[in-house]
C-alpha cells in the first residue's frame, strides 16, 4: 500500500528532494524533521524506498465507521504507529518504546521534535524527549530533515488541497554515539535536541523561536479569544449607543 500511496502522492504533487544519498540504504536511522502539515508523514515516506514509521494517535485507527476503517487502513499503509496519547507522561513513553523498537529491528524511525505541528510556519523548540532519549538509548545516527512549504497545500480549514510542488531537504547524519547510554541527563537530552534543531533550521530556512509551539498555539488562542472580546464587547457598546435615550418629564 505504501508504494500505491507513495506513487500517487509523487505523480500529483512532483516533490523535489535533496540529499537522498544521506538515507542509509539499510540499518536504523532516525529521521528528525520539521512539522508544518499534516501530510508531512506522508511526503517523507513517498521519496524514500525504504519504509519510515512515525508516530501517530491512536484514535486515528480506531474511529468508527467506514470512514474510521479506511483511515486506519491509510495510516498503517504509510507506516503509522499507533501511540495512546490520553496520559502526557505515558504517551511520552509509549513513544520512546515504540522508537527504540523501531530502531532495534533495524529500521527508518521518524519524529517530530517540536511534538505539534507549527502554528505559523516557524520552527519551535524541540523537546528534548523522544528524540534524544531514543538516540542516546540506540546510538543510532539522527538525520536531520525538512519539509518544505506543506503547510501550503493544505492550510487548516481547506478540504480540498492545492496541487504544488513541496519540498524536502535532508541533511548529514548526526552521530551522538559519545552520549550513548546518557538518556538520564536533562542537560545532555537538551544539548542534543538544540544540536537536531538547528541543523533542521539550516535545512528549512525558517525562522526560529525558543518556545515550545504548544506554548505558542496558546498565545495565539488566548490572543484569538481577547480580540473576539473586544469585538464584542465594541459591537455591544455599539448596539447601546444606537438605542433612543429615554424621555423624562
Amino acid at each position: 500500500m505504501k508504494f500505491s500511496i507513495g506513487g500517487s502522492l509523487k505523480l500529483a504533487f512532483r516533490p523535489w528532494v535533496e540529499g537522498l544519498e544521506n538515507i542509509p540504504a539499510e540499518g536504523p536511522a532516525i529521521l528528525a524533521s520539521n512539522h508544518l502539515s499534516f501530510s508531512d508523514s506522508f511526503f517523507l515516506p513517498a521519496v524514500l524506498d525504504r519504509k519510515v514509521t512515525f508516530i501517530a494517535k491512536a484514535e486515528y485507527f480506531t474511529s468508527p465507521g467506514v470512514k474510521g476503517k479506511l483511515t486506519a487502513a491509510f495510516f498503517k499503509g504509510v507506516g503509522q504507529l499507533p501511540v495512546d496519547r490520553s496520559g502526557a507522561r505515558g504517551a511520552g513513553e509509549a513513544a520512546i518504546k515504540s522508537g527504540i523498537d523501531v530502531i532495534e529491528r533495524g529500521e527508518l524511525f521518524g519524529i517530530y521534535p517540536e511534538g505539534t505541528r507549527s502554528p505559523d510556519g516557524r520552527l519551535y523548540r524541540g523537546k528534548p524527549g523522544g528524540l534524544a532519549r531514543v538516540a542516546l538509548a540506540t546510538g543510532a545516527p539522527v538525520i536531520p530533515v525538512a519539509m518544505i512549504d506543506t503547510e501550503k497545500i493544505q492550510p487548516p480549514g481547506k478540504v480540498v488541497p492545492k496541487l504544488m510542488r513541496p519540498g524536502i531537504r535532508i541533511g548529514k547524519p548526526l552521530d551522538f554515539s559519545r552520549y550513548h547510554g546518557m538518556d538520564g541527563d536533562r542537560f545532555i537530552l537538551r544539548s542534543v535536541t538544540d544540536e537536531v534543531m538547528y541543523e533542521i533550521m539550516k535545512l528549512s530556512g525558517q525562522e526560529y523561536v525558543d518556545i515550545y509551539a504548544t506554548a505558542a498555539k496558546r498565545q495565539i488562542a488566548d490572543a484569538e479569544k481577547a480580540a473576539k472580546g473586544e469585538k464584542n464587547d465594541k459591537n455591544d457598546k455599539n448596539e447601546k449607543g444606537d438605542k433612543p435615550e429615554a424621555k423624562t418629564e
